[in-house]
């Protein structure tokens, strides 16, 4: 079973200073590989046992939830012997991490468009998905066939279906309503949205969600992201003012001074 970590030991933080739900846009497995010499496939097979080991840390941590950008709605662009490649690694994953999953109390889930996805897939992910539907830890979040946008397609969708059934009053759609609607409606949104391979976008992810999340980039390429850089990662997230719009205390406290 789960060993746990504890974060003041390991971090020197309090577990309160620790995100509740990190994000991960896991970038550079190919460029990783070229820089060597091999075919990018090389690289999705490493950033495969990266995602074994990020997944175990933030179990054994106590985060509530890790989601991880596995293959977006723009990568069917992609070569077609990338994606089939990429579609059996994915199978393959789901199998051979079940014991993982179990032993780590993981809670397993995915957020994405279905329709699309082969089914060896759909029915290795239900499969996966079934058997951890009763573990209380990490919620893991594979975002596969996954675009923000779709997602909020579906949500003004469902909303729209509801309005027109009458269960729901336009007037009554607010910001939850949409939240209440969209894949990720079960966990909270991320406070920490980490980008590896030095790269600078979103990338059409969790679009919504990440309105306040706190953004890491590293130049670590996938395949070599360790435990120890998702550490300087949470530190970096402990160290920031999070004030969400308001002012901190000493400026609120000198402003008012200046009025009197």
């Amino acid at each position: 079973m789960i060993d746990p970590l504890d974060p003041r030991e390991l971090l020197g933080l309090e577990p309160d200073r620790l995100p509740r739900h990190i994000a991960i846009i896991m970038d550079g497995n190919g460029r990783w590989a070229r820089q060597r010499g091999w075919p990018r496939i090389r690289g999705h097979n490493e950033g495969a046992r990266t995602v074994r080991n990020v997944v175990t840390h933030c179990a054994r941590l106590g985060i509530d939830a890790l989601t991880l950008y596995c293959f977006s709605s723009e990568n069917w662009k992609r070569p077609q012997d990338e994606i089939d490649f990429l579609m059996d690694l994915y199978a393959r994953y789901l199998i051979s991490e079940r014991s993982t999953i179990m032993d780590n109390n993981v809670r397993f889930r995915h957020i994405g468009r279905r329709e699309g996805l082969p089914a060896s897939i759909l029915d290795e992910m239900d499969r996966t998905i079934e058997m951890s539907r009763s573990n209380t830890g990490l919620a893991l979040c594979l975002a596969l066939n996954y675009g923000s946008r779709d997602e909020i397609v579906d949500a003004v969708r469902r909303i729209a279906e509801d309005v027109r059934a009458g269960r729901l009053d336009p007037a009554d759609v607010d910001a939850d309503t949409i939240s209440r609607s969209l894949y990720t409606a079960d966990v909270p949104d991320p406070d920490l949205l980490i980008r590896t391979a030095s790269e600078y976008r979103v990338s059409n992810f969790l679009l919504w969600q990440i309105s306040y999340a706190e953004i890491y980039v590293t130049d670590v390429h996938w395949p070599d992201f360790t435990e120890e850089t998702l550490n300087d990662a949470i530190r970096n997230f402990a160290a920031r003012d999070r004030r969400f719009g308001n002012v901190q205390p000493a400026v609120r406290e000198c402003r008012m001074a200046e009025v009197e």
